[in-house]
């Protein structure tokens, strides 16, 4: 079959053939147990479009590993997105304990004694084991700078903020030849992040999995082109197919952001349980809440949101709230309470029914939009 042709300004920004961003995603919880990332970054990058290593749940030495592993598999351009969290990356990780790691129930012996008291309760009512997990206290998250420092070395292409605003890292990233993308639910970061310095922007919309805002994909995406104008503008949240591509190209964006499609896919490092979910569910089987890492972020919906919403506690901050939910997650995945165990997904859930190789979801994808534009739009509207 003959290669399609779909090129926006991003594909030359990038080295690209097609304006398709696979979304960084790494574990949510510690102790998670997926596959590994590297993969879905090599198949992405591979068929034209870019992958992003999701590389909060590595170590600072994993991250440098896994770049390294990207490099030896491809020589097309891929990205790794981090977290950034305000109250971390605001102060000097450096200066942090050499401990390279605490058992789990250690440091939650340092929350609050409410939240500690129902942990307790939840585990004493249902007859839940106890799991210990031992927590790097080097990780990507704990120490950004140090993170920051390894893409910067290693010269990743592309450098993604899954969390907070990158641009006080800009100049050092255009200096290593790194382009710099930031996360945004709305226009008033937007414009923030556009004042910044960064060189692209993923407006990601409430439909989106993961961390996310409280304005739907279409609402957004025309504010924050605006907004951040003249930064180029990706979409993210509920974009599944060809359909949602050429929507985006349609609203001004120069490409798409696509996370829970190809987390369901063949190379995808998400658990068995999250991908069993996402092609279970409808389109109403997720649900936004802040239980597992006290930000709003959308997962499979499953029991434990309803016992998070009738604790009647408030979040811890990110990323202490992450504590709470490791601990009580890998006790009901040792017990096998499969309901009260998901994964991130986005509301597109309802539309996927297969897991396929990535490569075949790329082709797929940009196949259908380039339809759309070039054929069905012309023969279903017409405009003069």
């Amino acid at each position: 079959m003959e290669r399609r042709i779909l090129r926006t300004k991003l594909c030359d920004m990038l080295g690209i053939e097609y304006p398709v961003l696979c979304a960084g995603m790494g574990p949510t919880l510690l102790g998670e147990k997926a596959g590994s990332p590297v993969e879905l970054v090599v198949a992405v990058s591979e068929a034209g479009g870019l992958g992003v290593l999701g590389g909060s749940g590595f170590t600072v030495d994993e991250l440098r590993e896994a770049i390294r592993e990207i490099k030896a598999k491809t020589d097309r351009p891929f990205g790794v997105d981090l977290l950034l969290p305000k109250q971390i990356i605001s102060g000097d990780d450096a200066g942090m304990s050499d401990i390279k790691e605490i058992p789990l129930s250690a440091i939650l012996e340092t929350i609050p004694e409410s939240h500690k008291n129902w942990i307790r309760k939840i585990k004493d009512e249902m007859g839940l084991p106890d799991v210990e997990i031992m927590v790097p206290m080097n990780t990507t998250t704990l120490k950004p700078r140090q993170a920051i420092d390894v893409c910067l070395e290693e010269k990743v292409p592309l450098f993604c903020a899954g969390l907070g605003n990158p641009g006080f890292m800009v100049e050092e990233a255009h200096a290593a030849g790194m382009k710099v993308l930031g996360i945004t639910g709305n226009s008033k970061n937007a414009r923030r992040m556009a004042e910044s310095g960064v060189d692209l922007l993923v407006a990601q919309g409430h439909e989106g999995g993961g961390h996310t805002g409280r304005i739907g994909t279409m609402a957004l995406l025309p504010v924050v082109i605006d907004a951040a104008s003249p930064v180029p503008i990706l979409a993210a949240g509920g974009i599944g197919d060809g359909r949602g591509l050429a929507a985006a190209l349609a609203m001004g964006c120069v490409g798409v952001w696509v996370g829970t499609r190809f987390l369901a896919t063949t190379e995808g490092g998400a658990m068995d349980i999250n991908k069993e979910k996402i092609l279970e569910s409808t389109d109403e089987d997720t649900r936004v809440s802040v239980a597992y890492t006290g930000k709003t972020l959308r997962a499979n919906y499953n029991k434990y949101h309803d016992l998070w919403a009738g604790s009647g506690l408030d979040p811890l901050p990110f990323p202490a709230q992450v504590l709470i939910s490791s601990a009580l997650i890998a006790s009901f995945i040792e017990a096998e309470e499969r309901e009260y165990v998901g994964g991130l997904a986005g509301q597109i859930s309802g539309l996927i029914k297969e897991i396929k190789p990535a490569g075949e979801v790329l082709e797929e994808m940009v196949g259908e939009a380039v339809d759309i534009l070039t054929r069905r739009l012309p023969e279903n509207v017409i405009a003069k």
